[in-house]
């Protein structure tokens, strides 16, 4: 089965890391990160040890998290040129890690914004 048939039930069942690769493919293809926000700004997450923005594949899973104390929220779409020209920078310089693909029961992998960059970013070629 493709990523592209799996339906949101499923991949909300994903591991941690299933929803990260996931996540890394959807941004490929679509060019689009998606968030959280309010009128105050993006949603933040805090674990034991980091400040985390959350971040979905697509709108319809990062609008999941926007129950109880996130009613309040509305997704927004980060343009992938935008979220490496501003974000990676502005979210290292500010000590703030990715949350990737939470669900309710489990915030998924943790991870700073340049191995994000990194994974959706096409590899350069080396030149000998």
């Amino acid at each position: 089965m493709s990523n592209k048939t799996k339906s949101v039930s499923e991949l909300m069942n994903l591991t941690p890391e299933g929803r990260y690769d996931y996540m890394v493919e959807q941004i490929k293809i679509e060019k689009i990160i998606w968030t959280l926000q309010d009128q105050d700004g993006c949603v933040m997450l805090t674990t034991e040890d980091e400040d985390c923005i959350p971040m979905w594949p697509s709108e319809e899973t990062a609008a999941l998290w926007a129950v109880d104390e996130w009613k309040d929220c509305e997704p927004l779409a980060i343009p992938l040129d935008e979220f490496q020209e501003r974000w990676v920078n502005g979210m290292e310089d500010d000590d703030l890690f990715i949350a990737v693909f939470p669900v309710q029961e489990d915030l998924g992998v943790v991870v700073p914004p340049f191995e994000m960059n990194e994974r959706i970013s096409p590899k350069k070629q080396q030149k000998h």
